[in-house]
């Protein structure tokens, strides 16, 4: 059984700013873990750490008890895969296909080529993340949630036991938002997760973990962390929390702010700059007067 622990973890930059403060948290095998939290909370920072982008100034990150960067390189990427936010070729260009199967480079030494198994492998990641039909084409010529996706089947032939994701439906419309959260469940892998969508978050996570200012600030099942009370204290919104009658799973619904109406519109300025595409805001019908 695969097990991922971060053990009082902090990270300062060389500029002396400290991004994470004594971060404590653990996952294993077949459950998801969302990180949420602001922007700029240490989501990100804390997953470089995880797959070993960044060491951490203090603590460890231990797999199956063992300093996961005392790992050699290859080894530690056969078990970790990682779906960054935001990825290019470098400027190469290489293909779909291509750039899928460097996810069976840590399985090979540096001069073995793909093996039928490994071709295989890729054509069924490209299928099962709905881009079978552009393995030929130029990764750079791929739109945002295209290039996704195929990182996305870049982790799958990895055949990791953690996979760690820095906003996986970053340009995803939402059908794919859906259907890779429901991919990466299925996996019955350990999977650590940075999510800006609460909603998401409360649906697809086993267990939220909540950062503010590099602190955890809560942690536990989502029908106990997501509250209004804490809505307010670390996103600064107001809120409503409720449970989905369809789904079972805690439903965050946003409100406007109260208060005199330039401070209103102000404030709800605010909270629209933060969505992201496939984001979705509802506002009660009797509070839209206040931000018009």
């Amino acid at each position: 059984m695969t097990t991922l622990r971060t053990e009082s973890l902090s990270y300062t930059t060389p500029q002396g700013r400290t991004l994470l403060h004594d971060i404590t948290l653990g996952a294993a095998d077949g459950e998801t873990v969302g990180l949420v939290g602001p922007n700029g909370s240490g989501k990100t920072t804390l997953l470089r750490c995880v797959y070993a982008a960044l060491r951490p100034t203090a603590g460890r990150v231990l797999l199956d008890g063992a300093d996961l960067h005392a790992l050699p390189v290859k080894a530690r990427a056969r078990r970790v895969a990682t779906v960054p936010q935001d990825a290019d070729a470098g400027g190469i260009e290489l293909s779909v296909h291509e750039i899928v199967a460097m996810g069976r480079s840590p399985h090979h030494r540096f001069w073995e080529a793909d093996t039928a198994a490994d071709r295989a492998l890729v054509r069924e990641a490209l299928a099962r993340v709905g881009i079978a039909d552009l393995a030929g084409r130029p990764f750079p010529s791929l739109s945002g949630g295209e290039r996704q996706r195929a990182l996305v089947a870049r982790a799958l032939v990895q055949q990791p036991d953690v996979v760690v994701l820095d906003e996986p439906t970053n340009h995803l419309d939402i059908r794919y938002q859906l259907e890779i959260l429901a991919l990466v469940r299925e996996l019955g892998t350990v999977n650590l997760l940075a999510l800006h969508d609460l909603n998401l978050a409360a649906y697809y996570c086993d267990r939220i973990c909540v950062l503010s200012a590099g602190r955890v600030v809560a942690s536990g099942p989502p029908a106990d962390v997501l509250t209004a009370d804490l809505l307010a204290e670390v996103y600064g919104v107001n809120a409503e929390v409720g449970v989905h009658p369809a789904t079972g799973a805690p439903t965050v619904v946003y409100l406007p702010p109260t208060g005199p109406p330039h401070t209103a519109r102000t404030q709800a300025a605010h909270i629209l700059s933060e969505i992201r595409p496939g984001c979705e805001i509802t506002f009660r019908e009797a509070d839209r007067e206040s931000i018009r």
